[in-house]
């Protein structure tokens, strides 16, 4: 059973030639939807073989949901252009056990990266993400920012993605704060409220939750910055809420 790689972008030719060639170890074709990339994301992926369409950044579900279309198969590996099969997620898909599985769908377990520093800590390893799908009956949710594949039988199996997601801490905090007002978007859309302590309850269980009860307190000084990292924007993310319920 056929695969179709299929992969949203924007401004990434540093990393848009490994991630097409690595998609083709295991994909019949690759798709990709550009949102008009200013570099040579749509040039670098056409000479390696993917197929590039253009469209408007719709959000993170949306931008997904629409490549759909242009894909030929029923399954659809769908990664982000920093994300990377490790070599027993391409044994999975290539083992073909899927063909026969009750699943519509696998999550794998991703490890993320700043810069060479792995951050398998408070709370940021094990993250699962549902990057395998049959969109038959599982697609992409709307969500502007971090979408999850809805399904009706997902699995999560224990191969690997490696995201090398930023490469500095100037970039994760321009990353999350561009994620919060999406996130905020989201939130107003399903009229979510928050009040003026929400964003102090849910900055504070954030911190707690990732140094104590995932064990960042283990890991120095990183635990602490990372689990701090995810308190901090934990609580903007409710702040921006607040700010924009009072402005409406």
């Amino acid at each position: 059973m056929a695969i179709s790689g299929l992969v949203i972008t924007y401004n990434e030719e540093k990393n848009i030639e490994r991630c097409v060639k690595t998609l083709f170890k295991v994909c019949e074709e690759v798709i990709i939807i550009d949102s008009n990339s200013s570099d040579k994301t749509a040039e670098i992926a056409e000479k390696h073989g993917a197929k590039v369409y253009y469209q408007k950044f719709l959000g993170d579900g949306l931008q997904r949901r629409h490549g759909l279309q242009f894909c030929k198969n029923d399954w659809i590996l769908n990664p982000d252009t920093d994300e990377f099969l490790d070599e027993d997620a391409l044994k999975f898909i290539n083992s073909k056990s899927y063909e026969t599985d009750i699943y519509d769908g696998y999550e794998f377990r991703r490890t993320n990266y700043l810069a060479d520093k792995k951050i398998d800590f408070a709370g940021w390893y094990p993250d699962y993400a549902c990057r395998f799908f049959n969109k038959q009956t599982a697609s992409p949710s709307e969500a502007m920012i971090h979408q999850k594949v809805i399904g009706n039988n997902i699995k999560r199996v224990n191969v690997h993605l490696t995201h090398y997601a930023w490469s500095s801490f100037y970039q994760i905090i321009a990353k999350k704060n561009q994620y919060t007002d999406w996130q905020v978007e989201d939130l107003m859309k399903a009229n979510k409220r928050a009040s003026a302590l929400t964003p102090i309850t849910h900055g504070f269980s954030s911190f707690f939750t990732c140094y104590f009860l995932k064990k960042g307190i283990f890991n120095g000084l990183d635990g602490f910055t990372f689990s701090l990292i995810q308190s901090f924007f934990s609580y903007i993310k409710y702040a921006k809420l607040r700010k924009a319920q009072k402005n409406k």
